[in-house]
């Protein structure tokens, strides 16, 4: 899944698909795709957003890392544009000048919305001129960023687009200092390695041992099948039985497949991508549930 670079009043849709080695789609995008060509892609989706108004005047704080400013260019776009009254602070690391990505599109907002935009060049490998902005985005930049930069209490909205990694110490490190959880966005461009990982393999190991009928709902069929609580998750299990779902990234990251509880309990290994009220609702993550109980039903038309 790629994010919309482009703002709501550009009037096209707009991604940024960054070559990664061994990637199937980025190669093939970036070597093989051609202006003509036609994709089919799924209507966009996801929870990286929040409710613009232009009567609103609020400030708004972004952190991105590499490609996570691809998101993040959109939001600012959409809120600059919105609300004529609300500002918008932009912390962006990279390795080089050379490597910022939409460089040019950032200095060109910057001219526009003078005095409504800030932004701040982070390098870790090549030295800015100031120590303060040298280095990868840690919980100590963010912290010292609060203290110089931004009022962490006073700002309305926090938006975090990277590696999993910064995006967790930015988010912690804003909650000790005040921000209210509610109002902190996140995104990760990568699913869970190494030690999230193996917590999750834990907590799978950790299920009953029960062997579940799972019943899926999607465009209004029925697909059932049984499946092992450490078996595979109700995503790839429906679709080893013929099942045609959504989904992309697998790693819990990108929401592609939601589902909405029906019956049953379910355990996810991880989850990055649904907020506190869609969990209450009783959405899950079909790519990392595991089922609890002796029946389960799941709805994607929810």
């Amino acid at each position: 899944s790629y994010s919309i670079c482009a703002g709501p009043n550009d009037d096209e849709l707009r991604v940024a698909i960054k070559k990664v080695p061994g990637g199937l789609f980025s190669t093939f995008a970036n070597e093989q795709l051609q202006a003509g060509d036609t994709l089919e892609v799924m209507t966009p989706m996801g929870n990286f957003h929040t409710q613009l108004l232009p009567t609103q005047a609020k400030n708004y704080v972004a952190f991105a890392a590499g490609s996570g400013i691809t998101p993040i260019l959109s939001i600012l776009k959409a809120v600059l544009e919105t609300e004529p009254q609300s500002t918008f602070t932009l912390f962006y690391g990279n390795r080089t000048v050379e490597a910022v990505i939409f460089k040019e599109a950032i200095e060109a907002l910057k001219n526009r919305f003078m005095g409504r935009l800030s932004v701040h060049y982070l390098l870790s490998r090549e030295y800015p001129g100031s120590d303060l902005f040298y280095g990868r985005i840690t919980a100590e930049k963010c912290a010292a960023f609060c203290k110089i930069l931004f009022n962490c209490e006073a700002t309305d909205e926090f938006f975090l687009c990277g590696p999993q990694e910064m995006v967790e110490a930015v988010q912690d490190t804003l909650t000790d200092l005040g921000a209210d959880p509610n109002k902190i966005h996140v995104e990760l461009f990568q699913a869970a390695t190494g030690k999230q990982a193996a917590q999750a393999q834990e907590r799978v190991e950790a299920l009953p041992d029960i062997v579940s009928t799972v019943r899926v709902i999607l465009d209004g069929n029925n697909f059932e099948f049984s499946l092992p609580a450490h078996g595979d998750t109700i995503l790839d299990a429906a679709m080893k039985a013929g099942a045609d779902l959504p989904f992309s990234c697998k790693g819990g990251v990108c929401s592609t497949c939601r589902a909405k509880l029906l019956e049953g309990d379910v355990m996810m290994e991880v989850n990055y991508a649904l907020e506190a009220d869609e969990l209450e609702q009783g959405y899950i993550l079909t790519c990392q549930s595991h089922p609890q109980s002796e029946r389960v039903v799941v709805d994607f038309d929810s």
